[in-house]
């Protein structure tokens, strides 16, 4: 069948990474959102520029009807993410920001609901295989929530209770 498809890089990191002030706020984030690295802030950051990046190409376009289509169609996707509301243009997908998309992780999404009361306990949860999503098993935190999912998350946990412990003989 083939060579598997080679994967690339989903993030690039940022241009002057040494910089004090980026450095303690890239820290901040880490910890406020229970990330493991700085390679988890960089693909959201990625996503982030992905989308700006895509907004000012639409506005750049000269043809009204090929705009407007265009510019509905970002707003709707970002709509279903959670990002935006549906009357939202295409100025307020330039003000988002990372906490946005970071908000909209898996991880936060089950502190937000109750599930979890850390980051971390939440991102734990989510690793160990606890987490369902319309009934399938999702592993990985970094997973994008959409909003007719949110409502249809649970967790799976099987405690061990001393009845249904084997007897031993």
């Amino acid at each position: 069948m083939g060579d598997p498809k080679k994967s690339r890089r989903k993030w690039q990191g940022p241009r002057h990474p040494w910089r004090k002030e980026n450095l303690v706020s890239e820290l901040a984030l880490l910890g406020k959102y229970g990330l493991r690295n700085k390679r988890e802030l960089w693909r959201a950051n990625t996503q982030l520029k992905s989308f700006r990046g895509r907004a000012s190409e639409i506005l750049s376009i000269e043809d009204p009807e090929v705009r407007n289509a265009e510019e509905k169609k970002l707003v709707m996707r970002l709509a279903k993410l959670g990002l935006l509301s549906e009357d939202a243009v295409l100025d307020n997908v330039l003000s988002l920001s990372v906490e946005n998309i970071l908000d909209r992780r898996l991880q936060s999404v089950l502190m937000r609901v109750g599930l979890a009361s850390t980051p971390y306990q939440s991102r734990q949860l989510i690793v160990h295989g606890h987490i369902l999503l319309d009934g399938r098993r999702v592993t990985s935190p970094g997973y994008l929530v959409k909003m007719d999912e949110e409502s249809r998350i649970t967790c799976d946990i099987r405690v061990a209770s001393p009845e249904a412990a084997p007897q031993e003989a």
